[in-house]
């Protein structure tokens, strides 16, 4: 409950932070001596329902959407060794971070993988893949796991959800404004919406979401320091930096879909700025770092 009520209050703060800096900086009136006769209050509050609201829909679907999409098989009733040792790590890590007991599954995928996902700390998702079981040892999964159950526990998944809400807000409401005056001033349009408003807009939404992609890049990247730090506190520092190491020795796997990519690790050939995990080596070397 206190996360959603940050994720709305944060919204509203930033509403509240907008319109603030509108007064201040006079902006207001200068789109209004131009002639443009945009609504900023108004704007302000479909700006952050559409920034927030698809943040919260796909939050809340986080765990069907990442059963069907990896195609995860629930462990419910444990079929085999492999499972049950695999349900009693999370469970005791889970009772170790002082979460609720996670859902516990396997996706069928050749490269060493793991995710972490859902709504609620105490009703969240933990899955691996079948590469993973196969390519690392017990102390190295046991490690992986750690990491996920640091997710959930860090509430990383409600804090992304909030992050790309916010930042949904800003690109929507400033590309609009840019829309706005460019149909307005340069395009001299009076009534109405001109082609030149849609393209605008369009135009700014991407170019602003690419540059506010990297805050969103940023603070993935330091969400997975603060998970490799739970999960040697969770399973032990060597066992994390095994781990580390091990995905190191592998080819690195494909993106996972949206949220789901908890653990995994983006390709290359992409600038150190949109990535979402730092490279393993600085990984390990703030894991042998750390005191």
């Amino acid at each position: 409950m206190m996360r959603i009520f940050l994720f709305l209050a944060t919204n509203a703060a930033i509403l509240v932070v907008i319109s603030v800096l509108f007064n201040v900086l006079g902006l207001s009136g200068t789109l209004d001596a131009q002639g443009i006769d945009l609504n900023l209050n108004a704007l302000l509050i479909m700006s952050a329902i559409i920034g927030v609201t698809g943040s919260v829909v796909s939050l809340a679907m986080s765990k069907w959407s990442a059963k069907s999409a990896m195609g995860v098989h629930v462990i419910e009733h444990p079929q085999n060794q492999t499972e049950q040792w695999l349900v009693n790590i999370v469970a005791k890590q889970a009772k170790q971070a002082g979460i609720g007991m996670p859902e516990v599954g396997i996706f069928q995928a050749p490269d060493a993988n793991a995710f972490a996902t859902g709504m609620n700390r105490n009703n969240a998702l933990v899955a691996v893949s079948t590469g993973l079981l196969q390519s690392m040892n017990a102390d190295e999964v046991e490690a992986v796991v750690g990491h996920e159950i640091s997710h959930v526990a860090n509430g990383d998944m409600v804090t992304m959800a909030l992050m790309q809400g916010v930042v949904n807000t800003f690109v929507y409401f400033f590309a609009t404004v840019i829309g706005h005056v460019v149909d307005r001033v340069v395009f001299k349009t009076e009534r109405g919406y001109g082609p030149a408003y849609y393209i605008t807009q369009m135009v700014a939404q991407i170019a602003l979401g690419i540059l506010a992609s990297m805050l969103v890049m940023w603070f993935s990247r330091y969400r997975e320091f603060r998970a490799d730090a739970g999960g040697a506190n969770l399973a032990g520092r060597e066992k994390m930096i095994g781990a580390l190491r091990a995905l190191q020795r592998s080819h690195e796997p494909e993106d996972l879909p949206g949220q789901l990519a908890a653990f995994g690790i983006n390709g290359g050939g992409m600038s150190r700025l949109f990535m979402s995990h730092p490279p393993l080596a600085e990984r390990i070397a703030a894991l042998q770092s750390a005191r």
